[in-house]
């Protein structure tokens, strides 16, 4: 049964962005209705096709009409007002809400006063200085729009697609497609498990005994927009968002062959290929063969073609051609971070961004089986930011709660601090000190420059109740660029400071970036992988952390929160070192 949940989750998405942009307003009372009714539906654990209009609207969120809109889905298959919005709202429109400084009001004038249809026409208009001749623009909002457009060009993320959507993406057609009855297996490769920032496309690879029940099942899917090629066991298809899913039906006895090959890297296969010519073999999609006569020699799983390469089993996240295989034949791969004992970045009900209450998140915690447990609430400074007095209150819940824990979770009291333009941090410096832990974040003021970007870090860092930056570069993957800072001062002051840095296991973010942390790695930076979750479900995020981690090759020694149990409680109990 296809996943009814998730289609309604997917339209209800749909409908609030594309509604932003046709009233251009995101807090209009359409737009909020939908993300109402969308966050309602991802927590109801029930059947949601077998409810009736009526039933539909018990549903925290949901009114008449998006109950409506939810059978006319069940039901048919698709929502015609969601069908005319897509006629008016191309996936070229959508993808200028990525851009950094254009809202929906901002597009809706483009759009209507210089004709911009696309990020190539809003380049265009740039160039030609035409958004300065609008009013509300100035020559001061085109010339950001230029950096803008060139840091993302350089990112190279206009036309690739960020893991946040391809990930959730492939995962829900593997699920699919693994429903069928011909099918025993469906996974993806490509640069997606190799857990890549941004992807090309979406690569799937199934086996099934039926090749024509898979290919009829992917032109059929829900999120495809146009079909680009069908043939008897590949068939290539793209989505309403614009992403490339190549889905390939091969045989049982080749899926190690064809993992290996399709996950690339394309470098790495090379290494691969001239490692077996070596050794009298050739390497391709569908073995590992002898030159002479054409034997198999392996082709079932990618750990028998590594070891019949004398080679132990590389993970997918180091295939990039980066050392990895010189690293194996010294036997010296960078070994798993293994088990997360903690998380120190959550927030729970509290924020008003957040859902989950402390009871919630304490036995989630504790299933995940951690050690210690910071909730984190966002600060005064920002828009989701909580005041003294509900902190206050909050403090003497966790006290209580703590003494129930007693040794099973250390539970610490924290705060998520904004950091402001010059550095500054909210509260005073006696209310921070009476915080368990502190975090500091960037939430504003992203287009500064260098030297202030780093001197606004510099000082937080400096700040004696900063235990640790989150989310450094502040980045959105493919939407917000990250703020321009000089990363080897930053590193060289949180070596000095004791202040640990983030790894945001959020997939928008991911930060520190894959760069970022490999330039790090020359400095002696503490890190702390966490999940930054608003949700339960989102705690889950601190394991997109460790893989993120794991391709920088950051070791387990560098990670505070991996490793030893006696290691982390010590470093929550520590003060940081007084600043000569």
């Amino acid at each position: 049964m296809p996943d009814i949940k998730q289609d309604v989750v997917d339209m209800l998405r749909e409908l609030a962005e594309l509604t932003m942009l046709d009233e251009g307003d995101p807090q209009s009372f359409r737009v909020r209705a939908y993300e109402s009714a969308q966050h309602g539906v991802e927590n109801y654990a029930g059947d949601l096709g077998s409810l009736d209009a009526k039933q539909l609207q018990k549903i925290e969120g949901v009114g008449k009409s998006t109950a409506e809109k939810i059978r006319e889905l069940v039901e048919h298959g698709r929502v015609a007002k969601l069908e005319t919005l897509r006629q008016a709202f191309p996936p070229s429109i959508v993808a200028l809400l990525n851009v950094q400084g254009l809202g929906p009001k901002a597009v809706k004038r483009l759009r209507a006063e210089l004709g911009v249809e696309s990020l190539a026409d809003l380049e265009r208009v740039v160039a030609e200085r035409k958004i300065r001749e609008l009013k509300g623009f100035g020559a001061k909002s085109e010339e950001k729009l230029a950096q803008t457009l060139e840091r993302m060009r350089a990112q190279n993320v206009t036309a690739r697609t960020p893991v946040s959507v391809a990930l959730p993406l492939a995962e829900r057609v593997v699920a699919q497609l693994a429903e069928l009855s011909s099918v025993s297996h469906a996974s993806f490769c490509g640069s997606l498990r190799r857990f890549s920032e941004t992807v090309g496309d979406v690569d799937i690879l199934v086996v099934a005994e039926d090749a024509q029940q898979v290919m009829d099942t992917v032109t059929s899917l829900r999120v495809v927009d146009r079909v680009l090629g069908r043939g008897d066991t590949k068939t290539s298809v793209v989505t309403r968002r614009g992403t490339q899913i190549d889905v390939r039906v091969v045989k049982a006895s080749q899926l190690g062959a064809a993992q290996l090959y399709f996950t690339g890297s394309k470098g790495h296969n090379i290494k691969l290929r001239q490692r077996a010519l070596t050794r009298g073999l050739t390497l391709n999609e569908y073995a590992l063969a002898r030159i002479d006569d054409g034997s198999v020699v392996a082709s079932l799983t990618e750990q028998d073609i590594y070891a019949a390469l004398d080679l132990p089993f590389i993970a997918p996240v180091l295939r990039e051609d980066a050392g990895e295989i010189e690293a194996a034949e010294r036997s010296a791969l960078p070994v798993s971070l293994g088990p997360v004992l903690g998380d120190f970045h959550v927030h729970s009900e509290l924020s008003r961004d957040a859902r989950p209450s402390l009871a919630a998140l304490i036995a989630a915690a504790k299933e995940r089986g951690y050690k210690a447990l910071a909730i984190t609430e966002h600060a005064e400074g920002v828009l989701a930011g909580v005041g003294r007095e509900p902190l206050l209150e909050q403090k003497e819940k966790i006290r209580a709660l703590r003494a129930e824990l007693g040794d099973s979770l250390r539970l610490l009291h924290g705060v998520e601090l904004n950091i402001g333009k010059n550095g500054e941090l909210d509260y005073d410096d006696e209310f921070r000190r009476s915080f368990d832990f502190c975090l500091a974040s960037v939430h504003d003021h992203f287009d500064l420059d260098r030297e202030t970007q780093t001197r606004r870090i510099v000082t937080a860092m400096k700040d004696p109740s900063v235990r640790l930056i989150g989310h450094l570069s502040a980045r959105q993957i493919g939407a917000r660029p990250p703020i321009d800072l000089d990363l080897d001062v930053v590193f060289a002051t949180a070596a000095e400071t004791g202040t640990a840095l983030e790894i945001n296991g959020s997939l928008p973010r991911l930060d520190l970036s894959l760069e970022a942390l490999r330039r790090a790695r020359n400095y002696n930076v503490t890190f702390v992988v966490t999940s930054d979750a608003h949700e339960i479900p989102e705690l889950n995020r601190i394991d997109y952390a460790v893989l993120h981690a794991q391709r920088a090759w950051v070791t387990s020694e560098s990670v505070i929160n991996t490793g030893s149990a006696e290691r982390l409680l010590a470093w929550t109990e520590a003060k940081k070192p007084a600043l000569s």
